[in-house]
């Protein structure tokens, strides 16, 4: 056992961090998370002869729900820009695995409440750590905004189990530091006694970062924590699902358990049993005794000498049902909708389909989006601020297939330049997920092809006399396509 914690440490040099309270809830989670709750997965039942311990079946819907809510949010067709820092940006990001290691930040953050991107730089290169929420110790906060944070694990130093911390802090006046920039603090510390140990030789004890932006981003689930709601720190997905998941386990144990009780048994009376001699004298069963279909009959029932066959009617279609309920139960309740599970398919469905259906996982996804945007574009700046660039204007797009079909949207963007409802400007913006600058690029292109400014360009004009004056350019709008 552990004479000191992270938390301790960071209160015994002036340090206010979270309540440990907060870190109890966070290893609940993990282990729901992990699909191996002790106290309910293990159980024990009285057979009215001997105790045994069972172990119940498990769907492990809180690890689904995680990786659901990752994959829909950071997959591989979200687009992150960064105008002429675009092509560096996305080297550093192939080089650090962003587009894995970051939906496995999504995943651990919305299973366990927290996570963090946190950036340096070595050997000329910027890394990218991704950081879960029990490595997470956040020492200063605004209005639930962290703007300073300790980042801590156990390791082995010297061979002695000893704590690395690396503390992003604000400059202290005091200390003859600037007040506006970050700094950080590295430092080792004995597990045992609590006392700070020598860094390593490639280690500095402080770091002047130059930089007055923080170079971490914090990632938590878009909704509030209602189990502490003054720690900054966020809360899992399914924290308030427990109950949910709980019900889905139940329900799938029985299921599986309906089928173990309801194999096919016969009963053998023994007198059909025959015994046979063996070699060495000892007498065996004609029949195997390690098969599980046969079983000697009792004494009272051989009255009849004969086989008797025990077929028990299984409860599937009724478990399937109850399986469906608890799916759309447990899946509501972590802000997915209703019907995002499905035991079987359904078939294909329309954009407008998937909408209408599932209007609640959209407003929760267009809402978690948000602080996911957020963190990806300061990372985006920390990234640029570490590699020597200057400030840059990053933008996210995130996917939309999943909900709304691609199509659909540049159908829409074409009937509304066409009615005059929208400038095309706003619709290349849409349909390529760009940003302004990039669209009026790509306008500019489409008057030069076209060999007319993008000013002489008017889709709305047309004669009512005329039907073929109404009809809009077609290399226009195949351009806008």
């Amino acid at each position: 056992m552990k004479n000191i914690s992270i938390s301790e440490y960071l209160r015994s040099i002036g340090y206010t961090p979270p309540k440990d309270a907060v870190y109890v809830h966070i290893n609940e989670w993990m282990e729901w998370y992990q699909g191996d709750v002790e106290k309910f997965h293990k159980y024990k039942i009285f057979n009215g002869t001997v105790t045994k311990e069972e172990h119940r079946n498990q769907l492990g819907m809180a690890k689904k729900v995680a990786e659901d809510w990752a994959n829909l949010i950071l997959n591989e067709k979200v687009a992150i820009k960064a105008g002429s820092f675009d092509n560096r940006l996305n080297k550093i990001l192939e080089w650090n695995n962003f587009r894995v290691k970051g939906n496995q930040l999504i995943e651990l953050s919305y299973a366990l409440g927290t996570g963090a991107f946190v950036e340096y730089q070595k050997d000329g290169q910027v890394v990218i750590d991704y950081i879960r929420a029990d490595m997470i110790r956040p020492i200063s906060w605004d209005c639930g905004r962290i703007t300073e944070c300790a980042f801590g694990s156990y390791c082995v130093e010297y061979g002695r189990e000893s704590i690395y911390l690396q503390i992003h802090r604000k400059g202290k006046q005091e200390d003859g530091e600037k007040p506006d920039i970050y700094y950080i603090e590295n430092r080792y510390v004995d597990v045992e006694s609590g006392t700070e140990m020598e860094n390593r030789k490639d280690v500095l004890p402080v770091i002047d970062t130059g930089s007055a932006i923080p170079l971490f981003q914090i990632i938590t689930p878009n909704i509030c924590n209602n189990i502490d709601m003054d720690s900054p720190m966020g809360v899992s997905v399914f924290a308030n699902a427990i109950d949910q998941i709980k019900g889905c386990d139940l329900v799938y144990d029985s299921y599986i358990n309906e089928f173990v009780l309801g194999k096919k048994r016969i009963l053998v009376p023994l007198t059909l049993a025959r015994m046979q001699m063996q070699k060495d004298g000892v007498t065996a069963p004609v029949f195997d005794p390690e098969d599980n279909i046969y079983y000697s009959m009792p004494a009272d029932r051989q009255d009849e000498n004969k086989l008797v066959e025990i077929d028990m009617k299984i409860r599937a279609q009724e478990h399937e049902l109850a399986i469906q309920r608890a799916l759309d139960l447990c899946s509501f309740k972590c802000g997915l909708g209703t019907g995002r599970f499905q035991f079987q398919s359904s078939g294909v469905k329309t954009a407008t389909e998937v909408i209408s259906d599932k209007y609640d996982l959209y407003q929760n996804l267009r809402k978690n989006e948000l602080s996911v945007k957020d963190a990806i574009i300061a990372l985006v700046k920390a990234v640029s601020f570490l590699d020597g660039n200057g400030e840059v204007e990053a933008t996210v797009d995130f996917d939309d297939s999943i909900i709304e079909d691609g199509n659909a949207t540049i159908d829409r963007n074409i009937k509304l330049v066409q009615a005059g409802l929208r400038s095309k400007l706003a619709a290349i913006m849409e349909i390529n997920k760009c940003s302004e600058k990039e669209a009026g690029k790509e306008l500019q292109l489409i008057a030069d092809e076209s060999q007319i400014t993008a000013q002489d360009v008017d889709w709305t004009q047309g004669d009512e006399d005329d039907p073929d004056k109404q009809k809009p350019d077609e290399d226009a709008e195949e351009s806008v396509r």
